[in-house]
């Protein structure tokens, strides 16, 4: 792992989330990529409107990293002009992205949306690792990791890579809950061995959803990071049909590993 980009917004909570950022790329020798895209509108002035939009991007970046404790860590600026999606995947084309970190709402402020506008298209449309953190929460060692999918397919290996780091990193037991849902069929049952290495043991439930599966265990077990596929017939499958995901929908309290469905 050597680079995490963390796309800032307007969020109060964006400098906790940077420092969460941090503190885990010091564990990793990472270096971390501080991203904010805008958007500027077609006016008279428009070569003034766009320095001053952008200078604007760069002095709301200057404020966040300002207000957190860097300790070393080699942090770089980048404005894009656009959509969020579409600085990411610029910036994963230049510099491969390893990890996003990023917070729930990095935009939305309502109680009941667990995953906000930005964010849920994020983990939709990318084909990155995220790392989602919940809104003032610390970074501290990763003693435990609860990793639940419907399928143990797994069609390329590398998929598996930061759950594999995270692991090693802190020798981190991985506890592997495969729930069986409705529909499922004969070969998701079949859990691929190199998946099945990473765990210090395998739970086989059945649920009406993953979710629920999850509910059921995660509070027996108490993580402190739990570790979900983005399938297409997967864990957000259903969720991801819209870009914002409500609390009553599903909802995390430890950070949420997202592995994509395929990056390479």
């Amino acid at each position: 792992m050597k680079n995490i980009l963390v796309p800032v917004g307007t969020s109060p909570n964006a400098v906790k989330t940077l420092q969460y950022a941090i503190d885990f790329a010091t564990d990793f020798y990472c270096d971390v990529y501080v991203m904010q895209a805008y958007t500027v509108f077609a006016t008279m002035g428009m070569n003034s409107s766009h320095e001053a939009v952008s200078k604007s991007s760069t002095y709301q970046l200057d404020e966040v990293i300002s207000a957190i404790d860097t300790k070393d860590v080699q942090i770089k600026k980048l404005t894009f002009e656009g959509g969020v999606l579409e600085a990411i995947q610029k910036i994963d084309q230049e510099l491969w992205v390893d990890l996003i970190v990023i917070e729930p709402k990095s935009i939305d402020i309502r109680d009941e949306v667990y995953l906000g506008k930005t964010t849920g298209s994020i983990i939709k449309q990318t084909n990155i690792p995220t790392l989602i953190v919940p809104e003032d929460y610390k970074h501290h060692p990763i003693t435990s990791i609860l990793t639940a999918f419907k399928s143990g397919i797994v069609k390329n290996r590398i998929q598996l890579v930061p759950l594999k780091e995270v692991k090693e990193k802190y020798d981190a037991t991985v506890e592997l809950l495969l729930v069986k849902t409705p529909g499922y069929e004969e070969e998701d049952l079949l859990v691929d061995s190199g998946l099945k290495e990473l765990g210090n043991g395998l739970t086989t439930v059945e649920s009406a959803t993953t979710f629920q599966g999850i509910l059921q265990h995660i509070q027996q077990l108490n993580p402190e990071m739990l570790c979900v596929f983005r399938r297409k017939r997967g864990f957000f499958s259903k969720l991801l049909e819209k870009n914002v995901i409500l609390k009553r929908e599903f909802h995390c309290s430890i950070p949420l590993l997202v592995l994509p469905v395929k990056k390479y």
